[in-house]
């Protein structure tokens, strides 16, 4: 089976807003095993949105359609599907008992006439109600296609996604199993991963297929498997993870979309009743922003100082002036001093402290930009390492922050 995924909008194409729909419509269907054929956003004019629906007849098992659904002039989806499958708008009584429900007992004003117009829908559509919005689905079927229809505002989508859309997609098509499985690797670079696991790829079954993930530090590596038989795509998967594992354990940090780096890590303090601290200063508090996006960081994260300025790093830190005038803002002993200065203030078991010139130019010191210095305070002492990452100046932030989250990683599991 295959899916298409269509977002109705201008506003999506001129960039001014970012469409987080289709992702989790592709996810959603990817779970009951169905395929994402293709993703498309198109604009708001009925031509192109007809000749969309003509493009897709019949090659497309499922189209799934998002935006155009509103009170307003340019929302056109509901008149279009009605001119494409020669129909009719009608009222639908128990969508205008919400709709007026809605307006006149929770918005507390009278009800008009373009927002009754919302339970306007095609005679030929199950309709899809919608029970946290005015704007209902719409499902048609047409030879060989299934068309829905969804509003554009996401938590409506998501709720008539998860309600009506994949229920009824289950109930009506025998699916196949689509299997996935995700292993997260750290500090080690996709080509020299590549070279590490050729064999292992080149010998994985026909319908395991692998995918490579890059990011800032880390690659994720996705098995999908496709087939019929649930229980044995499982065994596969697992035997060929358990394969990988003997070749780059080392480099394995977790498994899934939910084992990033820092939900690891929080594992890791956690379990060993370990706290720890930063002192950031070009990475700009995102190594701190990044542990306490985790539930729970509370019990193991003490806190913080974003010393960006030099000064700070003098009154706040307690960096002595004199090493910053002997080895410079950027360098091996300033680093060491906010790791080691961090860790005590904040009475921690470890410290991370960054310090270096992200860009676009050099700031107080006379390292070459895109220098970054990671030290790592442990209760066995500090180590330092000195990288450069080049520019632009996002990606220098991203991988120093990479680089951090990895060695205190690696200071935990060595100590």
């Amino acid at each position: 089976m295959k899916a298409t995924i269509v977002t109705i909008g201008d506003e999506i194409l001129i960039g001014q807003i970012i469409d987080t729909n289709s992702g989790f419509i592709a996810k959603a269907l990817d779970k009951i095993g169905i395929g994402v054929y293709e993703m498309l956003s198109i604009t708001d004019d009925k031509q192109h949105i007809l000749d969309t629906f003509s493009k897709l007849q019949n090659h497309s098992d499922v189209v799934i359609m998002t935006g155009g659904l509103g009170p307003t002039k340019d929302d056109i989806t509901k008149k279009t599907f009605c001119d494409y499958f020669r129909d009719e708008l009608v009222t639908d009584e128990t969508v205008l008992a919400h709709v007026t429900n809605l307006i006149e007992n929770y918005f507390k004003r009278p009800i008009t006439q373009i927002n009754k117009d919302q339970a306007l829908v095609p005679s030929k559509c199950t309709v899809l109600f919608n029970p946290v919005g005015t704007a209902p689905g719409m499902w048609m079927e047409n030879e060989n296609t299934v068309f829905i229809s969804l509003p554009g505002v996401p938590f409506e989508m998501k709720h008539l996604v998860e309600n009506e859309v994949i229920p009824r997609l289950v109930e009506k098509f025998k699916r196949p199993y689509i299997v996935h499985k995700t292993i997260r690797t750290y500090g080690i670079g996709e080509s020299l991963l590549a070279e590490k696991i050729e064999s292992w790829e080149g010998n994985l079954p026909e319908f395991i297929k692998l995918a490579y993930l890059p990011h800032a530090g880390q690659v994720r590596l996705r098995l999908t498997a496709r087939g019929t038989d649930e229980a044995m795509l499982h065994k596969a998967i697992s035997d060929e993870v358990a394969k990988l594992d003997m070749i780059i354990g080392e480099a394995i940090i977790g498994y899934d979309d939910d084992e990033s780096i820092e939900v690891v890590l929080g594992k890791l303090f956690t379990e060993k009743g370990l706290t720890i601290s930063t002192a950031e200063s070009c990475t700009g508090g995102k190594i701190a922003a990044t542990l306490t996006s985790v539930s729970g960081s509370s019990n193991y994260f003490k806190g913080s100082v974003v010393s960006y300025a030099t000064e700070t790093k003098v009154n706040v830190l307690g960096i002595s002036q004199k090493t910053i005038d002997d080895y410079s803002v950027v360098s091996k002993e300033v680093a060491e001093a906010m790791a080691l200065n961090i860790q005590k203030i904040m009475k921690t078991d470890y410290a991370i402290a960054t310090t270096g010139n992200a860009g676009p130019n050099k700031g107080d010191a006379d390292a070459e930009v895109g220098t970054v210095i990671v030290s790592v305070a442990t209760p066995k002492g500090v180590e330092t390492e000195e990288y450069n990452f080049g520019q632009p100046r996002e990606k220098v932030i991203d991988r120093a922050v990479s680089k951090a989250l990895e060695k205190i990683y690696q200071q935990i599991l060595k100590n």
